[in-house]
């Protein structure tokens, strides 16, 4: 749980990935042949096949970047007027706080005035960092700071609230199975994307360069659990999800009945998933060069996007498990 802890808390909104790309480096290296940055700043983790035998190459991805917000003005009086990175909504960031990569740490405040719109836009919202004027202001930030939720990771019973769950804890079942697998035949690469929540951008050209034959991407997905929620076959604490369809990537049913063939021998419990709204990089991974065969493992995830996203431990285990079939025994 610590390691989940020390990603969750790890700052890297999209865009500023270096802290937790350094953080998941010192996790992997001792579990790879090699580990690289590619220009845009993916990392991206190589484990050979055991024998020297003709292989597949599978990609695993799950994103390193966070949701947060960029500095667009400094008033006179030292609040600060910003814009989302990724899908930052109002009904969520109403006085939180956020955190600037130097430090400084704000809470989002809302103006007073009549017209403002109820509930409010993010355009009423403002940063106030405890600055006196524009000037002090000026110190401590700069136009096009990026700042991300400043929420401390929790455990509840056997789950775990935070900000960045999405998709620190996709980060985490890669970590665990990389440094788990005992014997492979196919060729693994394990990517650790960027920029995620802005379009899907790392996974793109993280995918171009290795030109797998088969992709699985790991994420979170939302829930049908709470009251009065969408309708949805997934809960939290049933078992990982594997997807079917979300709203820009249909799965591949020859790796998906190979996931539920695997989940069924190993006892794993699993979920099918279909997100109506949402996707992840495996949207993206499918249609680079002459298409990728893709899947994604979800781990169901209440209130995502939101500074205090909650999944169910038993739910990650179960990922890991399904992680660890996939690479020892393959696709093909």
């Amino acid at each position: 749980m610590e390691l989940i802890k020390k990603l969750c808390n790890a700052y890297g909104p999209s865009g500023r990935e270096h802290a937790i790309s350094k953080l998941i480096r010192s996790e992997i290296q001792d579990y790879c042949q090699d580990v690289q940055i590619d220009r845009l700043g993916n990392l991206i983790a190589h484990r050979p096949p055991a024998s020297e035998k003709k292989s597949a190459k599978i990609m695993f991805c799950a994103h390193m970047d966070e949701i947060g917000v960029i500095v667009t003005h400094i008033d006179k009086n030292g609040f600060l007027r910003f814009t989302r990175i990724g899908g930052v909504f109002p009904d969520s960031t109403l006085y939180q706080r956020v955190q600037f990569e130097h430090g400084v740490i704000g809470v989002i405040g809302v103006e007073t005035k009549k017209e403002t719109p109820k509930p409010p836009e993010l355009n009423n919202m403002f940063i106030d960092i405890g600055a006196r004027n524009k000037a002090e202001a000026e110190k401590m930030v700069t136009i096009g700071d990026i700042a991300s939720f400043h929420q401390e990771f929790t455990s509840i019973n056997k789950r775990v609230s935070a900000k960045a769950l999405d998709d620190r804890i996709g980060c985490y079942c890669l970590i665990e199975s990389l440094k788990k697998i005992k014997n492979n035949k196919d060729n693994l690469y394990f990517v650790f994307s960027v920029q995620e929540e802005v379009g899907l951008r790392g996974a793109r050209t993280g995918a171009y360069a290795i030109a797998p034959q088969y992709a699985l991407a790991v994420d979170v997905t939302d829930t049908g659990d709470t009251p009065e929620s969408p309708r949805m076959d997934v809960a939290v604490g049933k078992g990982v999800a594997i997807k079917v369809k979300d709203s820009s990537f249909i799965s591949n049913p020859m790796i998906n009945d190979k996931l539920i063939a695997y989940a069924e021998k190993m006892k794993i419990p699993y979920q099918l998933e279909i997100l109506e709204a949402g996707t992840t990089d495996a949207a993206i991974i499918q249609l680079v060069k002459e298409g990728v065969v893709s899947s994604v493992l979800s781990i169901p995830t209440r209130y995502i996007h939101s500074p205090n996203e909650v999944c169910d431990l038993d739910d990650v285990q179960c990922t890991i498990k399904l992680l660890i079939s996939v690479a020892e025994e393959g696709i093909e």
